[in-house]
């Protein structure tokens, strides 16, 4: 397996924070499926439908083939996601980019404009 680049594990990051405060604010404490994210970054802790998300997300991240030039997935000419996934992470990118930014976490915003 190839080794994970900075810019993706940020990417991995974020869609793991954005996706972790969507599950708990839409889902609520259901029975939680835990998540490993690649290269050690940690764990979190998603209802099943969340975690089978995040794994689909986490996939196709470390699949894209713009990797030289990324651009952000909003702007890219190749969409890796099918459409209803990229229904899916608008939703989740809509709710949790208002709850953290209502936190004060403004830093995970910074992704969407720059």
């Amino acid at each position: 397996m190839e080794a994970v680049t900075r810019l993706q594990k940020k990417d991995i990051r974020l869609i793991g924070k954005f996706v972790e405060v969507y599950c708990a604010g839409k889902h609520g404490p259901i029975e939680l499926t835990p998540v490993t994210l690649p290269a050690g970054m940690g764990v979190r802790s998603l209802c099943p439908d969340c975690a089978s998300f995040l794994e689909y997300a986490i996939s196709k991240r470390l699949k894209c083939p713009l990797e030289a030039e990324k651009p952000s997935c909003k702007g890219c000419r190749i969409h890796c996601y099918d459409s209803l996934h990229r229904e899916k992470v608008r939703e989740i990118m809509s709710y949790a980019g208002r709850k953290l930014m209502m936190r004060g976490r403004l830093d995970y915003l910074w992704h969407y404009f720059f």
